[in-house]
């Protein structure tokens, strides 16, 4: 299930990073574009961050993370580039 959490991680981190070029660049340059890929793009990031979460609740106690670094791990779903750190900080040496 290790091995699944990392690349939901990295999925999630490549959505959300793709998620705000659209918003950033697309949308200004090609507003038509923008609105016909915004719905899928966003429902398979919102799929990738659910999972990200589900497994992180999963993997927990497994993994035995103190609650500081669960945190860390929760947190960092919502920061742009902060999948990547956690798969590079926390998950590359565990599976």
């Amino acid at each position: 299930m290790l091995k699944i959490f990392k690349v939901t991680a990295i999925l999630e981190g490549i959505s959300y990073l793709v998620l705000f070029a659209n918003m950033l660049i697309i949308k200004n340059n090609n507003p038509e574009l923008y609105h016909t890929i915004l719905r899928p793009l966003g429902m398979t990031h919102g799929v990738l961050f659910i999972g990200y979460i589900i497994l992180a609740f999963l993997l927990r106690k497994s993994q035995n993370w103190d609650l500081k670094t669960f945190g860390i791990i929760l947190i960092a779903s919502l920061i742009p580039f902060g999948t990547f750190y956690i798969e590079k900080k926390y998950l590359e040496n565990n599976a």
